[in-house]
Formats: C-alpha cells, structure tokens, sequence
C-alpha cells in the first residue's frame, strides 16, 4: 500500500477518536444522571419524573443534533464551476499566472462569483481543478470528512452547541443540591457520590466552554459572517466588504434556519441556498453583478455564494 493511502487510512481512523471520545462521555453521563442520580438518590418520585422528562427530552435533540453535524455529506460546487475541456486543457500547459488567470476570467463570466483573492485574481482550486465559489474553501484538514462543518451542516452544528450547552447546565442545575449533600455527607457515602461529584464538575466545565464557542457562532449567524470572515473580509472586485454578505439581523438569522420559526429549534435542514449562490446586500455596487440582480422583499439584492468551510 502507498504511504500516502496509509496516512491516510491512519488519519481517517484518528478522525473518529473525538467522535468515540464525545460518545463515551455522553454515555456515562446518562447512565450517571439516570441509573446513579435519579433512580438510585433522589427519593421523591415526582422530582425524579420531572427530571427524567426534561432530560431525555434534552438528550435526545442534543444526540439528534450532533449526528446530524457529522453525517451529512458536505456541499461540492456545482459542475457549472468546473472548467471546459477545451479551457482546461489550456489552463494545464500554460505556465504564466497572467495567462492562467486570462484563462479563468474567460470561464468566470456569467457565473455567480464576485469576490477574488487578495491580489484580485480568480478563485481557483488547483487541487480540485474547479473555480472556487463565493465563500467556499477547500479544507487541507478533512479532504476526507468526518466531517468538517460547512454550508450544508451549519444548522445543525449551532443547534448541537445550544443543545449540548443546555444538556450541561440542566444536568450541572439539578444535579447540584446532590453535590452538595455528598460533599457535606447529608447522603450516604455509596458509590452514586463519585459519579454525582464528577457528573457535576464535568457538566459545569463543558457548560462554561461551550457557552463562548456557542455566543461567538450565534455572533458570526447574526453579522452572516464566517469564521474566516470575520478575521479577513471578503474581497469584491472592488475592494474588501467585511459586511458584503449581510441582509440585516433577521434575514442573517433566516440564511442559516430558515424563513419558518416553527423549524428553527429542530435539526432538520432549512437553510437557504445551495451553497453555490446566495444573495448579498447592495454594497460597494459591482457593474458586473447588476447583471445577475434579483428582486427580492422589494429591494434589489444579488445572488452569490456562502460558507466558507464547504470542499471546492
């Protein structure tokens, strides 16, 4: 076997180990809250109810979320962003930049791209020989997937951080009178202490961890910024946008969960798109884009792409 097919066999086989990590944990703490909290300390029954129904219910949008994060395939470009056989061809055998790029501006006309690198030239995926759509990335870390989070998951990956970051601090707020009965030897010394005592430290240290990756994101959703974005900003033909994307708060919140509110809290896909095109607010006007205007609520927006995490 080729040394390159065996790094990465052994890099996709590393991939699953945080995949296997969350699982185990996720796992003790239901037996630890089910089995050593509720069934085996708490003595009032309609507390222990109470608890148990919110927990589950918790639990299972939290675990529904999370593998919706890490099974769903990652958006591709389109094939419309594939160069022609006859460019292609032309595109490999030349060996000037200047001339490679005369080559992908030719291709780029009538495409829905209108950002560019630093120097202005066209986006372009040497790797996966495709013209890279707005916002797209090719990723060096998952050129196999366990899976990145992009356009096609982004949902449900801020809807697995608010999950997981409630799950915790449910867990870390009930769990806490027990704590301190233990601590304090109220309760009897069985072997429930160690797994409340734990269960208690562990929910409050995942809680607290969470809640800022959780606010930063909620932040990058209501500016419809990405992470790469919001340390570099984008580049128009025209210059650098750090708010070209953005269509205001409630149509930044709706890019990602959806126009319908009742969808918003369960990990099904709603975003808006197909990760190829996306609409823009009229900023720093391209006389290229008027083109490709659209009407949309009454104002005049344009269509282009999105996330940058997704695969070219």
């Amino acid at each position: 076997m080729a040394p390159h097919h065996v790094l990465k066999c052994c890099q996709r086989s590393l991939s699953w180990i945080p995949v296997i990590f969350i699982n185990l944990v996720v796992g003790w703490s239901y037996y630890a809250y089910v089995v050593e909290l509720c069934i085996l300390t708490i003595p009032n029954n309609a507390e222990k109810i109470s608890y148990l129904v919110v927990f589950h219910l918790f639990f299972i949008m939290f675990i529904w979320s999370y593998w919706k994060t890490i099974c769903s395939r990652p958006a591709n470009p389109s094939k419309e962003f594939c160069l022609p056989k006859v460019e292609k061809e032309q595109y490999e055998k030349e060996e000037h930049p200047d001339t490679q790029q005369e080559i992908l501006k030719k291709v780029v006309v009538g495409l829905p791209v209108y950002t560019r690198t630093g120097t202005g030239a066209v986006r372009y995926c040497d790797r996966c020989l495709v013209i890279k759509p707005d916002r797209c990335h090719h990723c060096s870390t998952c050129d196999m997937v366990n899976n990145c989070v992009g356009f096609s998951n982004y949902k449900f990956f801020v809807l697995f951080l608010a999950y997981s970051m409630l799950y915790c601090a449910f867990i870390a707020a009930t769990v806490l009178q027990y704590f301190i009965k233990f601590w304090t030897n109220q309760l009897p010394d069985t072997h429930a202490k160690f797994h409340v005592l734990f269960l208690f430290f562990v929910a409050a240290m995942f809680f607290i961890s969470i809640l800022s990756l959780f606010s930063y994101h909620l932040w990058l959703v209501g500016k419809n910024r990405t992470t790469i974005e919001a340390f570099r900003a984008p580049v128009f033909r025209n210059g650098p946008d750090k708010n070209g994307f953005s269509l205001g708060f409630s149509r930044n919140m709706a890019e990602v969960f959806g126009d319908q509110k009742k969808y918003w809290m369960f990990p099904i896909y709603t975003s808006h798109g197909d990760g190829n095109s996306f609409v823009t607010r009229l900023v720093n006007l391209d006389p290229e884009q008027i083109a490709v205007g659209l009407q949309i609520n009454g104002k005049r927006l344009f269509m282009v792409s999105w996330f940058d995490f997704f695969h070219s």
